[in-house]
């Protein structure tokens, strides 16, 4: 029998990890949250790159929707290469990094700490000059990664910022979807997204199409098939992919379309179908697919954790999909599991 590898691990680690962070990184949480209503950030800042920055636009989603606050994305080489200060008075700022020690990261967080905002850094290196640069730590705890891919450190990245949300706005919906995630990531680990698999034979390119939180899923999809399948694959707004785009969608051109249960779904499948008409062979992950061929997913009865299970269902069918094109997913050419950027 084949060992699986580190990825794979790491993918069924998923909801143990969760179910670890939750329990124990709960002081945190409430800690953070009492800290944000405090000041009552008028807005907040993110700052992250890779994998990090898109769990970082999860939560921007999150944020938005929830308190109705905006959140904006500083481009590390604002202060790292281009020496400006931050003014950011009143402002909140949450800086996501696995290993927290680039050099940009930490420069925008002491910088941003400088100019009146109150930090957050979450990263699974609690003892990280990130987390030194920090007003407040949440150690993802989710043990060693050794895959170049990240996987569980991304979804324990939404998790912390979710959970620091949920308390936050005492958000009780929130917190009790959050409780029964593990249970649910466990059925998105099992879903099987194989048929996938063989419509990407012959295939280099794709698009991956989502809407709010579920954005944030695609865009890390899309750096998924990059980083473990050698595959160009581009995440788009279903809006924005019309804006476009969707001039190159001919005859079988792959879509992944991944829609959440929330008010985004139904316009998602639209375009999916609109896709379809146009000859792409469509997968999404609905019960609204008709001419798109459907996917199965974890319903959680929140928009914000559902979305967050496509990321795990994901995450096995591109492990797999590495493999069957003959890659090894844990050691991507080109490519080390720490990055450090100036």
């Amino acid at each position: 029998m084949t060992t699986p590898t580190f990825m794979r691990q790491e993918i069924e680690e998923i909801p143990s990890a969760i179910a670890r962070l939750l329990t124990d990184g709960r002081d945190g949480f409430v800690a953070g949250g009492e800290a944000l209503r405090a000041i009552d950030p008028r807005a907040f800042i993110t700052v992250a790159r890779g994998s990090s920055d898109h769990a970082a636009a999860f939560l921007k989603y999150a944020i938005e929707l929830g308190a109705g606050i905006p959140v904006a994305s500083v481009g590390p080489s604002i202060v790292s290469i281009y020496g400006r200060p931050l003014k950011l008075d009143g402002m909140a700022a949450i800086s996501v990094s696995q290993s927290g020690k680039s050099p940009d990261i930490v420069a925008v967080t002491e910088a941003a700490r400088k100019g009146g905002a109150l930090t957050f850094a979450l990263t699974n290196t609690p003892e990280s000059p990130l987390a030194a640069a920090s007003a407040h730590t949440l150690d993802l705890r989710a043990g060693p990664e050794k895959s170049v891919a990240a996987t569980k450190t991304y979804v324990a990245s939404i998790v912390a910022g979710l959970a620091l949300i949920g308390n936050w706005l005492q958000d009780n919906a929130l917190l009790a979807a959050l409780d029964s995630l593990p249970e649910l990531l466990a059925e998105a680990v099992a879903c099987d997204w194989a048929p996938l698999l063989g419509a990407l034979d012959g295939h280099d390119s794709l698009f991956v199409l989502g809407r709010g939180p579920g954005l944030a899923i695609a865009a890390e999809a899309a750096l998924k098939f990059k980083e473990t399948c050698g595959i160009h694959a581009e995440a788009y707004s279903a809006a924005e992919v019309l804006h476009g785009p969707a001039r190159i969608v001919e005859s079988k051109f792959p879509v992944l379309a991944l829609a959440a249960r929330d008010a985004g779904e139904a316009s998602i499948a639209e375009v999916a179908e609109r896709l379809a008409g146009q000859g792409a062979r469509v997968f999404l992950t609905s019960v609204n697919a008709q001419s798109a061929e459907r996917l199965p997913f974890a319903a959680s009865g929140h928009p914000l954790t559902d979305a967050l299970a496509l990321s795990v269902s994901f995450y096995g069918f591109v492990e797999a999909l590495s493999r069957r094109r003959g890659f090894d997913p844990d050691n991507p050419p080109h490519l080390k599991k720490v990055t450090e950027t100036t």
